[in-house]
């Protein structure tokens, strides 16, 4: 008697991975957001800035592994890159949306926090007053809970891209017999 071999199996896809991994990056961004901003630390500017962009390398390298080993063993270059804009859009699609609510309905008070840090950030560095009033004209166009819905969300699918243009080089793993 013969043993029996799965056929029906199916491989994970590029897509599929990158939606587990999105969902994963989304609550991970959430949670990351929420401890920052209640412990009263600035997201977007020095270590934690930094830090968040550790942990989109870090997703992206665990999804890739994930990938490897839960297919057949091999990623090309443009798996990798499959798999980043999945997680880019949909951790960011989530995260945007997230964000818009805690900012129109949870934390009205958010984007004035903000905007006193880039006014403060603005006079450490000697700018004038008449320089911060023009920047902050000009700042005040993109400070909306509906504007930066918009740039969270195109931001991330970006930024999320363009780390895994790089972290994909490291992490890809062709396959030496590709299918014809």
């Amino acid at each position: 008697m013969e043993p029996q071999v799965n056929t029906t199996a199916t491989l994970v896809t590029p897509r599929s991975v990158g939606i587990r991994f999105g969902l994963i990056g989304a609550v991970i961004s959430i949670a990351y957001f929420l401890i920052l901003n209640l412990a009263g630390l600035d997201i977007t500017q020095g270590f934690w800035n930094w830090l968040g962009y550790v942990i989109t390398i870090a997703i992206l390298v665990f999804s890739h592994k994930y990938y490897k080993e839960n297919g057949d063993g091999f990623m090309s270059y443009g798996q990798g890159i499959g798999i980043a804009l999945w997680i880019g859009i949909i951790s960011g699609l989530i995260y945007s949306i997230f964000n818009y609510f805690y900012i129109k309905f949870i934390d009205t008070s958010f984007l004035e926090t903000v905007k006193d840090r880039q006014m403060e950030a603005m006079q450490d560095r000697g700018m004038s007053d008449e320089q911060i009033d023009q920047a902050m004209q000009f700042s005040s166009m993109f400070m909306s809970a509906e504007a930066m819905l918009f740039f969270m969300l195109f931001g991330s699918i970006i930024v999320t891209i363009i780390i895994a243009l790089i972290v994909t080089i490291f992490t890809q793993n062709k396959n030496p017999e590709p299918a014809f």
